[in-house]
């Protein structure tokens, strides 16, 4: 930007959002209480010198990996809205075997109680153990337990759940479960322009 025709540095006139990449383990849950008193991701997070952290969607208990949590709560709206169409990724270990028929069936979409839901990719990752197959897919939905309802569609269990990307963020491999990491402020950047409409 110029100003009399000399450049003008612009600062950001805002706080940057800020996000953490929390690999959740099996076990807990993505709520601030439980009156079980079982254990919550929010145990663990650091404190925040503003507002409190908000979750980007929900893993059930039963799901580990890749939950994202910002100060936010605009950003976590943002990212969480289907018109984005923020991609999710995920690793299953399914028990059976998905065939070129229950394949292209889970691709086209298939109905669900709560609707049509289909994967946008669907790739075997080999690992084979016994009856376990492992499998990679992507869909770009977050409905309740979504994943597992899908591979049950046509017959299969899933024995392990595990996100490993949501949007352009993924799970890193040095992250263990029940640690957190600070995204940069330029991968935030990242997430603030993929929540962006052009006009």
């Amino acid at each position: 930007m110029c100003l009399d025709g000399l450049p003008v540095a612009l600062r950001e006139t805002t706080e940057l959002a800020r996000v953490l990449l929390y690999h959740k383990p099996v076990g807990e849950l993505v709520t601030r209480s439980d009156p079980g008193g079982r254990p919550t991701v929010f145990a663990r997070l650091p404190h925040v010198s503003r507002g409190k952290w908000a979750a980007v969607g929900r893993l059930d208990i039963n799901t580990s990996g890749l939950l994202l949590l910002t100060d936010s709560g605009e950003l976590a709206n943002r990212l969480m809205h289907p018109r984005f169409g923020m991609l999710r990724e995920y690793a299953v270990r399914a028990l059976g075997r998905l065939g070129p028929a229950e394949r292209q069936r889970l691709l086209n979409g298939v109905e669900l109680d709560d609707g049509r839901a289909a994967f946008e990719r669907i790739d075997a990752q080999g690992g084979d153990t016994g009856a376990n197959r492992w499998y990679r897919v992507a869909l770009r939905e977050g409905r309740n337990r979504e994943v597992r309802r899908l591979f049950e569609a046509v017959g299969l269990r899933v024995s392990r759940l595990v996100r490993i990307g949501f949007g352009p963020v993924h799970l890193p491999r040095d992250l263990d479960p029940g640690q957190w990491r600070e995204l940069e402020p330029r991968r935030v950047r990242e997430l603030l322009s993929a929540t962006t409409l052009s006009e």
